[in-house]
């Protein structure tokens, strides 16, 4: 075949260059072999080191929306660096939990406690239940290198759980060993909340690397080639990874051993660099906190800081902002230090008294049945909301429908509420306890925005059953569809009136005078039944509750085009829904009632079926963390028969008392039977959250 003119010249060129490339590699080959080699080799070492002390933590994650708290499963990485079991994550994996499990890469599952969370470098110490270890040996761990030595360019490997899929490693080299976040315009350090709520990232500058890092991966260790942990993997995307050094993470490692928790020295000031200023040494005091040690002390915004305790201070740039708060928060609490300004030119000293670092946000609970959810006061908070003092708790959210929805005048969340009853409360545990005594109505002092107020909340109002109701009426045991005139066409009985039979229950009169579906029922007693509208659909039903209980029904039917008559006995209907007995378990959160006769019908079940139906499952609560489901059938709790509603009531309430680790609901789901487990937190759910 003839080519084009330019076909060959192109292919030419295309084979001269694959064949020049191939023999430069060809020419390279060993030393790129070598190198190829001796990478593997070195990963091949760092990987044993380090690999098998790598966890996939799973947990139970609470947190607070709406005026209640919520639960979900979560989970991320983390890696095992002590003999004794110390495990190092993020704040943002294990924080804000109840329950919390590590996986080994050889399936080995652990339970593990905290040691201590650290919000401010987005820290977690946890310490692994080795009491709870079937295996008697030595629990694998990694070591913490020098993540000062780290220099851009080296290669690094990240570990950990990426999608909560089994262990992984990737591999990438370091491109930023000291990296701050700014905003745009690079007029202020941001810091990183990752949808915790704490601020934190205050005192890290992150190793920035393009290992791939993706959702899991969290708190999953950064490692050298020398098998050393340098990083604790934070955040990713789209190629870029960060990691907290290891430095930082030793620290609060020592700490959280020796102390059981973190601490650090505070004075009150934040920090800008100085290079705008045209100085290449000090740090501009950008702002000081009313009656903190450094606003005591005299210090003020627009301040050059010179020196603290004869140290000079250099923050030229913002990556030297992050050195200079640790400096300050290693400072031990109650002690003195000398710090030197610059003042307009004037040099001065003052003597700052250090106190500790406060928490930012103080524990935050939820009073279930009051319907509202509060939180601390912790003194950087009062002091960020310009609060008159650390009394009270602040409100964060309301449930509607609750007790305090309804109070007047309402609370809303951003309030502090002062007290209850007269009764201070200054905490969640006095909040709490201050509705253990019932009264039908609360005194509620609140502050809002400037106001001082009293709300007047009521108490939850205990809900009874129905009574009384209309007497039973006549009911034929099938269902209908009316027949319209379109639909009277499409069955070839143009002109007929009245209802076609769409199912007969099951074991009811109706089937036993042999109703079947696909009948057109076309007079009643005698009376021809003219309905041809949608709106004629209950005229049939109208019809037969005119008539009594146990009478004869004299139907006037259509079957396969020929008329025959059925006569049918009146019984009494099934009982409705709204009369069956319910329960609002309100520990797991979810509901549940007797099953009717209708349920049967409708279901197919047999007549001798039993159970109680779950007719609703709040998101967030334990019933939904287990799996249950609406419209499930529970059989059974713990091996014992739930065949109603007062036999649920009776074995719920023995597991209340008894608090097994697991409550195993057996439900009916669909045709099929499945097994639920709970794994309810029993210390807070008797706490009355």
């Amino acid at each position: 075949m003839k080519q084009s003119g330019d076909a060959w010249p192109r292919r030419s060129a295309f084979a001269i260059g694959l064949i020049t490339t191939l023999a430069l590699y060809l020419n390279a080959s060993p030393m790129v072999f070598a190198q190829h080699s001796e990478l593997r080799r070195e990963m091949d070492v760092a990987r044993k080191k380090v690999y098998p002390a790598l966890v996939n933590i799973t947990v139970v994650s609470r947190y607070f929306q709406g005026g209640r708290a919520l639960r979900a499963p979560a989970g991320g990485s983390g890696v095992i660096v002590s003999a004794a079991g110390h495990v190092l994550t993020n704040f943002h994996v294990a924080g804000h939990t109840t329950r919390i499990t590590c996986t080994l890469p050889s399936g080995e599952a652990i339970e593990a406690n905290v040691v201590t969370h650290d919000p401010l470098t987005d820290l977690s110490v946890l310490k692994l239940r080795l009491d709870k270890r079937k295996s008697h040996q030595p629990i694998p761990y990694a070591k913490l290198g020098n993540s000062d030595d780290l220099k851009v360019g080296d290669q690094v490997m990240a570990m950990g759980n990426p999608l909560m899929l089994s262990s992984s490693m990737t591999l990438g080299i370091v491109s930023n060993t000291k990296r701050v976040f700014t905003d745009f315009i690079g007029t202020e350090i941001e810091d990183q909340d990752l949808d915790t709520g704490e601020r934190t990232g205050v005192f890290t500058r992150w190793i920035q690397h393009d290992a791939l890092i993706l959702p899991g991966n969290s708190g999953g260790p950064l490692v050298n080639l020398q098998g050393e942990v340098v990083g604790i993997n934070e955040l990713g995307g789209n190629g870029v990874g960060f990691a907290i050094p290891s430095n930082i993470a030793a620290d609060v490692l020592r700490q959280a051993i020796a102390h059981g928790t973190v601490r650090r020295g505070w004075v009150g000031i934040t920090v800008l660099p100085v290079d705008k200023l045209g100085r290449t040494t000090g740090a501009l005091i950008s702002s000081v906190m009313a009656n903190s040690p450094a606003a005591k002390a005299g210090l003020k915004a627009s301040d050059i800081l010179l020196s603290i305790s004869n140290r000079p201070v250099k923050v030229r740039f913002f990556e030297e902002v992050p050195l200079l708060y640790q400096q300050v928060s290693a400072l031990q609490a109650g002690s003195t230090v000398q710090m030197r300004y610059d003042r307009d030119g004037a040099i001065k000293t003052a003597t700052v008294a250090v106190t500790s670092m406060e928490k930012f946000n103080g524990d935050e609970d939820e009073v279930r049945d009051m319907g509202i959810t509060v939180g601390e006061i912790t003194g950087p908070l009062a002091i960020a909301n310009r609060y008159p003092s650390k009394d009270g708790v602040l409100v964060t959210g309301m449930r509607a429908g609750y007790a305090f929805a309804s109070g007047v005048p309402r609370v809303a969340p951003g309030d502090v509420i002062l007290s209850v009853n007269g009764t201070p409360t200054n905490s969640v545990s006095t909040f709490r306890k201050a509705f253990q005594k019932r009264t039908p109505v609360y005194a509620i002092s609140f502050r809002h925005n400037a106001e001082n107020l009293i709300a007047i909340v009521k108490a939850p109002a205990e809900l009874g059953q129905e009574e009384g109701g209309e007497l039973p009426k006549a009911w034929l045991g099938v269902k209908v569809q009316v027949m319209t005139d379109e639909l009277a066409k499409a069955l070839g009985m143009a002109g007929k009136t009245g209802f076609r039979v769409t199912q007969v229950y099951p074991a009811t009169e109706a089937s036993s005078a042999g109703l079947k579906a696909g009948d057109v029922i076309t007079s009643l007693n005698g009376n021809a039944l003219e309905a041809h509208r949608q709106q004629d659909n209950d005229d049939l039903k109208r019809a037969i509750e005119d008539l009594s209980i146990g009478d004869k029904a004299e139907l006037g039917l259509i079957r396969s085009g020929k008329p025959i008559k059925v006569s049918v006995k009146l019984q009494e209907p099934p009982s409705p829904v709204e009369k069956a007995k319910k329960l609002k378990q309100s520990e797991f959160e979810f509901g549940v009632r007797d099953i009717t006769e209708l349920d049967k019908f409708e279901n197919r079940w047999p007549k001798t079926q039993t159970g109680v139906l779950v007719t609703d499952v709040v998101t967030g609560g334990w019933a939904a963390m287990a799996g249950l489901h609406s419209d499930d059938l529970i059989l059974e709790l713990n091996g014992a028969s739930a065949a109603n509603i007062d036999a649920f009531t009776k074995k719920m309430s023995a597991l209340l008392k008894s608090k097994p680790r697991v409550v195993i609901f057996f439900v009916l789901r669909g045709a099929q039977t499945h097994f639920v487990f709970m794994e309810p937190d029993w210390a807070k759910l008797n706490a009355g959250r």
